[in-house]
């Protein structure tokens, strides 16, 4: 299984972790390790697991981006 971390924006309490929790819970192929303000590690088999959190949260109404994604910018900066 991969590991994969998620930064995400508009996560202010503990509410909006229990918000993030469950949206992540509820993508299927998603194991939640982690959940804390502004950010989340899920592991998954799938290949397209980090589109389906990034996809679940957008419903949720929070913006995530994986960490990957992140460290590519500022390298190519």
């Amino acid at each position: 299984m991969a590991e994969i971390t998620l930064r995400i924006d508009g996560m202010h309490c503990g509410a909006c972790v229990r918000r993030v929790s469950q949206a992540l819970g509820s993508a299927q192929g998603l194991a939640v390790k982690e959940v804390r303000i502004g950010a989340a590690r899920i592991e998954s088999d799938q290949q397209s697991a980090a589109t389906l959190a990034v996809e679940a949260l957008a419903k949720a109404g929070y913006k995530a981006h994986p960490e990957a994604d992140l460290e590519e910018v500022h390298a190519n900066n």
